[in-house]
């Protein structure tokens, strides 16, 4: 199996024209494979098959790999740590605190980080509403976390006016676009061609009115 993620892994990035190193590779299939593990007990994700979570997971949160600019990022409703552990791995000049409610998955990410040597990834448990960061974020991370709207109402003190959100979509999210905040501004608008995934996949980059 583990040989079968590396060529799939590979063809992906190819595709998505990230070069990785053989080692962060290895990270990355390795983190399939612990999130294959734990899921059968802990039931992380309802993606159960390894080579279905390199496309629907890995590779899907890999495709923002480019608009990764800055220092340090918040992934907010992380989940398992999607797309902050992937975004690490690829990205390791940054880094990302992984946020989530669930007990369960930041053990899940404590343990992934230590066991794959993953050191620029915070995973902290902390619904979005109640943390408050000892510095502002450089950006945010959403990916299937709620309507824009209620990420950016939720998110809005982890970020200074200097910095952004990112939110991964389905569907360009037209209607939730038009309602956001008068003081939200859209930066731009990205479709995303994910490997080995249908559907139609989009990056929303909003920032503050200065």
């Amino acid at each position: 199996m583990q040989a079968d993620l590396l060529l799939k892994l590979d063809a992906g990035l190819d595709r998505l024209k990230i070069n990785l190193s053989k080692h962060q590779c290895g990270q990355l299939v390795g983190y399939v494979e612990l999130m294959a593990k734990w899921n059968k007990a802990y039931n992380l994700t309802s993606v159960r098959d390894p080579m279905e979570m390199l496309s629907k997971h890995i590779l899907d949160s890999l495709a923002i790999v480019p608009f990764i600019t800055k220092r340090h990022y918040i992934d907010v409703g992380t989940g398992p740590g999607l797309p902050g552990i992937p975004l690490a791995i690829a990205c390791p000049t940054s880094k990302f605190t992984c946020l989530d409610s669930l007990g369960k998955r930041v053990r899940f990410m404590k343990q992934a980080a230590f066991e794959l040597g993953i050191e620029n990834v915070l995973p902290i448990q902390s619904r979005v509403e109640d943390f408050q960061p000892p510095k502002k974020y450089d950006g945010v991370l959403s990916r299937a976390f709620a309507s824009t709207q209620d990420m950016l109402h939720w998110c809005d003190h982890l970020v200074d006016f200097a910095g952004e959100f990112l939110a991964l979509k389905g569907q360009y999210p037209q209607d939730e676009l038009k309602a956001i905040a008068g003081n939200i501004k859209i930066v731009s608008t990205h479709k995303l061609g994910v490997p080995f995934l249908d559907g139609e996949r989009n990056l929303i980059v909003l920032k503050k009115h200065v």
